[in-house]
């Protein structure tokens, strides 16, 4: 008697499942059962899910899927409905999988026709439904595979849950375990991890085929994997599934659950196994990219920024570069501190347009040129031009749809005396920190930024910085993130740089930091980075006081106007201004500035030379002076005029008696000073 006249003895129907093609063969039990017409045949799945209860089909549909993956037996109850849907009768059907096709069979059981298909309630597909959503989202938001891991080790699954799990991975013929939890970490390690992926052991085993293994009782694991039972059985479980890891089609590596109650592994239970392993693997995948791009940003931009902390004598530094928050985590932004042959030291900070790994690369290019121009002993304005014109044909190369640009500022300091040579290529302008506190923005001539016009000039401006005093140099990403404009940007950095500790320039540095980008924990990747939108670097440099610091608080300020120039005249005003911001009298205040804006423009209307302003406020407040002087080169002494009453000049020497309380002339051996004096 062939076997399909027994099972048909006993009311059972033979079909075939082929998902390559979307058909269904049955016999005539089965094609009776399942409501098909014509008898013995090969219809199209849709036929068959006519006659099935809608959420039964979905459910045959996803047992038949997990069937294919893992190679196990797909099981569900069916109802089969009439023409007018009602249910005329329950099914059980089991699928195996045989090569392409799954074959198996089906018959009728006594099952309320109001039932669901399987042997799941509905709140337990809930709960399932649920639960894999919240695994989803934490999988989803892990960005590291320590991160995955312990996500891993918290999920509850409905029902079931593990206690006990490894993630393996492959390398070359070697199974590597990745991490695990619940388990003895010294056995578990000394037992697994390296072991050949043609070792007879489950997980091994998954990592060559594909294929999922479950293991429903420890004497099962005895008899399928005796060779590595011995070392199992000490971790004391009694249930244990192991499931592919799968991204794009390829095995990466293997997930281990292992349980202390016995779990059967109904299909509904290892759907959800399945998903769960399908979304570690994709969030491990996920991982490892995110920690390989993380790696090759943090190596990129360590070798584009000193290798070693800044350092000058006689001076304190104190140095800062944050990424942007988005992509590989690198931009343009760099610093750089150089030893000169003349025993200064340069400082240089710069932003190359952009935020991708061209941008990093070109900056490192541009960095080192300007260490060769600098070690050659040129001074700021020649290593500006000279960089300028080598950027410029690095973009060239590059073609007329990747041109780049970069902001400079390039510094020559000696320590010695305080004097600070600026040359600036399109950049934020340094600020000082005087001694009281007061910050001033140093107004300084500057020209394109590099890359723009092979042959541009930089006029170079010279600083003094007193003891005490903390210069900030800074890009962009410092003053204009968080949509501030240029102004609105400076108060904020001014209010966190007037307020920090001087004395401290590291806790200064990161209080900058975190005026802009919030608490330390936006600086990483994560759902708080998005207030990195854009890279920030700074550098902070206090000179060191020579002696005991002066009770009497001191404010000082010097600028060059040069002849060809004459918009300095603004700077000088708005230094004048920032030096007097809490002087009791605005109308003296005004004075200040009249008087510096004329002698100024003296310098420059009756001499052929430079004008060099030097301003200080000594003094506390309420009975401080302010000592302004402005010389030149220049041997010719002012003198007094009578201008007529619509003389356009001739005044100048008139509005010092009028508003200054004492004023004069000092020759000096290269030129003279023009002073004067307001007190408060």
């Amino acid at each position: 008697m062939r076997t399909e006249d027994v099972l048909a003895a006993v009311g059972y129907g033979l079909w075939q499942w082929d998902e390559s093609t979307g058909t269904v063969t049955v016999d005539g039990r089965a094609a009776r059962l399942l409501g098909l017409s014509g008898g013995p045949a090969t219809h199209r799945s849709a036929a068959v899910r006519a006659c099935l209860h809608a959420s039964d089909y979905v459910a045959l549909a996803s047992a038949v899927s997990l069937a294919t993956a893992d190679g196990s037996v797909a099981e569900s109850l069916l109802r089969v409905v009439g023409r007018d849907g009602s249910v005329t009768r329950t099914v059980r059907a089991r699928l195996r999988p045989q090569g392409p096709l799954l074959s198996g069979t089906v018959h009728e059981v006594r099952e309320r026709a109001g039932r669901g298909p399987g042997a799941a309630p509905v709140d337990w597909r809930r709960s399932r439904e649920a639960f894999l959503l919240d695994a989803g989202r934490a999988l989803a938001e892990a960005d590291s595979t320590a991160e995955v891991l312990r996500v891993a080790s918290t999920l509850s699954m409905p029902g079931f849950s593990p206690d006990g799990l490894a993630v393996f991975g492959v390398e070359g013929d070697r199974l590597v375990l990745i991490g695990h939890h619940g388990q003895d970490g010294a056995a578990a390690n000394d037992a697994f991890d390296g072991m050949p992926l043609a070792a007879d052991y489950p997980a091994a085993q998954v990592a060559r085929t594909g294929q999922a293994v479950y293991v429903a009782s420890p004497q099962e694991y005895e008899r399928r994997f005796p060779g590595i039972w011995p070392v199992v059985k000490t971790f004391e479980r009694v249930s244990w599934a192991y499931l592919p890891l799968t991204v794009a089609g390829t095995t990466i590596g293997a997930w281990m659950a292992a349980f202390r109650e016995p779990v059967r592994f109904t299909p509904d239970e290892r759907s959800v196994l399945t998903t769960v392993a399908r979304m570690l693997g994709q969030a491990l995948s996920r991982a490892h990219v995110h920690e390989s791009e993380r790696a090759l940003s943090d190596g990129l931009q360590r070798t584009m920024l000193p290798v070693r902390e800044p350092g000058i004598d006689g001076m304190a530094v104190a140095a800062r570069y944050v990424p942007t928050g988005g992509g590989l985590q690198v931009g343009g932004d760099w610093y750089d501190v150089i030893g000169l042959p003349s025993g200064s030291t340069a400082i240089v900070i710069g932003d190359v347009q952009g935020h991708d790994v061209r941008a990093a690369g070109l900056m490192g290019q541009l960095r080192i040129a300007l260490r060769a121009y600098a070690a050659e002993g040129h001074g700021p304005d020649a290593v500006l031009s000279r960089a300028s014109r080598f950027l410029a044909g690095l973009t060239q190369e590059a073609g007329p749809d990747d041109v780049r640009f970069a902001t400079c500022l390039y510094l020559e300091v000696d320590p010695a005396t305080g004097s600070v040579d600026v040359a600036r290529a399109g950049h934020p302008e340094p600020a000082v920190r005087l001694g009281d506190g007061t910050t001033i923005v140093r107004r300084t001539p500057g020209g394109l930024p590099l890359g723009i016009e092979p042959d541009s000039d930089y006029p170079t401006a010279r600083l003094a910085l007193e003891p005490g005093e903390v210069l900030l140099l800074c890009t962009d990403g410092l003053i204009e993130t968080g949509g501030h404009d240029l102004d609105t940007g400076w108060n904020r950095v001014f209010e966190v740089f007037e307020a920090g500790p001087a004395d401290d320039l590291e806790e200064l540095a990161d209080s900058l930091v975190r005026a802009v980008h919030g608490p330390a924990s936006h600086h990483t990747t994560g759902p708080l980075a998005d207030r990195r939108e854009d890279d920030i670097a700074l550098v902070l440099l206090r000179r060191d006081p020579d002696g005991p610091t002066c009770a009497v608080p001191v404010r000082r300020t010097v600028l060059r106007v040069a002849q060809n120039a004459p918009a300095q005249i603004s700077a000088a005003r708005d230094d004048i201004r920032a030096l007097l911001h809490d002087w009791r009298s605005p109308d003296q205040v005004e004075s200040a500035i009249l008087l510096v804006s004329e002698l100024i423009t003296n310098v420059l209307v009756h001499t052929d030379e430079d004008a060099v302003l030097t301003a200080q406020v000594i003094g506390m407040p309420g009975t401080r002076r302010l000592h302004a002087e402005v010389g030149d080169r220049s041997d010719d002494m002012p003198h007094r005029r009578s201008p007529g009453e619509m003389a356009s000049s001739g005044r100048g020497l008139l509005l010092m008696e009028e508003l200054a309380d004492a004023w004069g002339v000092d020759p000096r051996g290269d030129g003279k000073a023009i002073w004067f004096e307001i007190d408060e």
